[in-house]
């Protein structure tokens, strides 16, 4: 079996998971409280955008904190309405025909993100994801307590949970793909045999064209022509994760 491992924010999409719990915060049943939540919110957004640049773990931890005290029931009825207000229309247009190109190719595809499960959920549905290597809160007496179940997906935990999900699967990581934006997922990339980096930065850009790996542009519009998605990466030299 070969998995094709797929970031989210960046990689198949534009949003954020800022953007995302915002459509929560604004919709708490409570006027008051909803105004509160979201005044903290954008309060706090140097300090998440500090915290990302330091360290994407230490944004994940510090910002699902935001959750806290929300129903799980409220939370997970609003699966749909999430996805086609604010997740579907951040969906680059050309995703879908990547992760259908790698189904073609013999390529199972797995989504590998650090958002929240119940949030994911349409999106797995959406392309059909075999799989998914998520974060999922806790809840206490049915509400968010704001930390999520160990281990914690970012950054190298990423690796870890890729390797997990390959065992179990008796998967070779050397015969797999792993798509990214982020120089924060770098060590995900590295972990496999055909890294791309799709939509880089800066920083991922530079170790992307160092390494000579494919680099995937996926927010144009219309159709792809035949042979865009590339079958094998550029070279195969990847680092130890």
């Amino acid at each position: 079996m070969r998995f094709a491992f797929y970031d989210f924010d960046g990689t198949l999409a534009s949003g954020n998971v800022v953007q995302r719990y915002a459509y929560f915060a604004r919709r708490e049943p409570s006027r008051l409280r909803a105004a509160a939540r979201y005044a903290r919110l954008l309060l706090n957004v140097p300090l998440f955008l500090a915290l990302d640049f330091f360290s994407r773990r230490l944004f994940n931890q510090v910002f699902f904190m935001e959750y806290r005290g929300l129903r799980e029931d409220w939370l997970r009825n609003l699966q749909d309405s999430i996805f086609e207000k604010v997740i579907r229309p951040t969906i680059y247009p050309r995703a879908q025909a990547l992760v259908r190109s790698d189904r073609t190719q013999g390529f199972t595809p797995v989504l590998v993100t650090g958002e929240l499960d119940f949030v994911m959920a349409p999106v797995i549905r959406y392309f059909a994801f075999d799989g998914a290597i998520v974060n999922s809160m806790t809840f206490r007496q049915g509400r968010a307590t704001g930390v999520v179940v160990p281990p914690l997906i970012a950054e190298r935990e990423k690796v870890e949970a890729i390797k997990r999900y390959s065992a179990k699967h008796g998967a070779s990581l050397a015969a797999c793909k792993a798509y990214s934006d982020s120089f924060s997922d770098r060590h995900m990339l590295e972990s496999v045999g055909n890294p791309v980096a799709v939509n880089p930065d800066r920083r991922l850009m530079r170790v992307a064209s160092d390494r000579g790996w494919p680099i995937l542009d996926l927010r144009g519009d219309g159709p792809d022509p035949e042979g865009v998605f590339p079958t094998v990466s550029g070279r195969s030299d990847h680092g130890d994760s």
